[in-house]
């Protein structure tokens, strides 16, 4: 049976980020990266918004707040060491009513205490200079958000890793993970192997490889589609950078927002809607398997009880695009339905504990000889070079890996 030091299961750019990490602490180290898509970055790393978020919005001291600050001046550098073209378009957080002005000189506040560059508080004056068509009493500027081709990203990596002896093997599904003799022994689609550890990184299927491994079932993950439209070519003028609301901070949604992509188009979007298959990009998409493994769930049922009403307003919206555009609107009154076609959708693997609270930070766990990342949603894309420097320290401090480590990545 094939063996190699380190198996990371799940070829996102969190996985490819952490195979990358410990290549450079551990160059002697042996790693394998196993994707179960013919390619890596299939799901939840090509199906975003393509932000490179700048560490706003997350609590301070928080590992997203740490990850998100560091990563993305991580994930600029890669992309300008690699030819990865990304914009620094900026981007604006957008007051519309008095009630929101409190939470959003909060949210300026967080954003200075995580260590956000350049920040500030604008009027309705430069507001309306920095995005003509926008309307709002005050707006947070963010001119450090920028976009990026995060598939580009993961093809990158993917390219980095192989050139550095490392292994990615796609179209490679891991159907059974055993403790046995000290090691791991891992059955897949494509042959055994095994590996003294393992790290399980699988988005949207991050709980059962956990569960498959014997480790902590007390979280499961909860499928939110992400319902995107696209502004007509020839009124993207009504949005020059990216135009945000200010967002319930009770949920780790960010609400109906603008943003630009690296190759000039304008989105609109997302809701966040349920949906009733882990991969379920489309509303017709069904899995009874994957529904009812969650209706199971003894903290779905309470996450219902708590967030019902936003639930029924979010599919609301998915289901009348005159309520989509009304949101829209808020923002920028100008947009008309008529301005809007249907884009790809995304899928955000959301862990649910089973008190029914919606994990908001990122959940990353230790065993024997393992580690799992349970939960790394947005910003994981912008955080996930940042993460797999973590990860890796979190390797360092507790397994015995092959050679002298070049040097601590961790996040203070």
């Amino acid at each position: 049976m094939p063996s190699t030091d380190v198996v990371i299961i799940g070829g996102g750019l969190v996985g490819l980020a952490i195979a990358k990490a410990l290549s450079e602490q551990y160059p002697s180290c042996t790693l394998a990266v196993l994707e179960k898509e013919p390619q890596v970055g299939a799901h939840q790393s090509r199906h975003n918004s393509g932000v490179i978020h700048s560490g706003l919005y997350y609590r301070p001291g928080s590992v997203k707040a740490k990850t998100c600050v560091a990563g993305a001046a991580l994930m600029k550098r890669f992309c300008l060491e690699h030819a990865i073209r990304y914009e620094e378009c900026g981007k604006l957080v957008v007051a519309t009513h008095e009630a929101e002005r409190p939470r959003l000189q909060a949210l300026h506040a967080r954003g200075l205490a995580n260590g956000v560059a350049g920040i500030a508080l604008v009027g309705p004056e430069r507001l309306r200079e920095l995005e003509p068509h926008a309307r709002g009493i005050q707006a947070l500027h963010v001119p450090g958000a920028a976009v990026v081709d995060y598939a580009q990203v993961s093809r990158a990596l993917a390219e980095l890793l192989q050139r550095r002896g490392a292994q990615v093997r796609t179209s490679t599904r891991v159907t059974q993970l055993r403790r046995q003799g000290g090691a791991w022994d891992i059955e897949t689609t494509a042959g055994p192997l095994r590996a003294a550890q393992v790290i399980t990184c699988g988005g949207l299927h991050a709980d059962r490889l956990v569960r498959m491994a014997h480790g902590p079932a007390d979280v499961r993950i909860a499928p939110f589609r992400g319902e995107y439209f696209e502004v007509v070519p020839a009124r993207r003028s009504l949005v020059r950078s990216m135009i945000y609301p200010v967002p319930d901070p009770a949920l780790p949604f960010l609400g109906v927002h603008f943003t630009r992509t690296i190759a000039g188009h304008v989105h609109a979007g997302p809701n966040a809607v349920l949906a009733m298959k882990r991969e379920g990009y489309r509303k017709r998409d069904v899995s009874w398997q994957d529904t009812a493994e969650l209706l199971g769930f003894p903290g779905f049922w309470r996450m219902a009880r708590r967030y019902w009403t936003v639930g029924v307003a979010e599919w609301h919206r998915s289901l009348s695009k005159g309520a989509f555009v009304r949101a829209l609107q808020r923002l920028v009154p100008a947009v008309r339905a008529e301005d809007l076609v249907p884009a790809e959708s995304g899928v955000r693997a959301q862990a649910l504990g089973r008190d029914g609270s919606l994990l908001d930070d990122f959940d990353i766990q230790q065993g024997e000889a393992a580690i799992y990342v349970r939960n790394v949603p947005s910003p994981a894309a912008t955080a996930s070079l940042a993460i797999g420097q973590t990860i890796a320290g979190m390797a360092a401090a507790s397994w015995h890996l092959p050679a002298t480590p070049s040097g601590a990545h961790k996040i203070a």
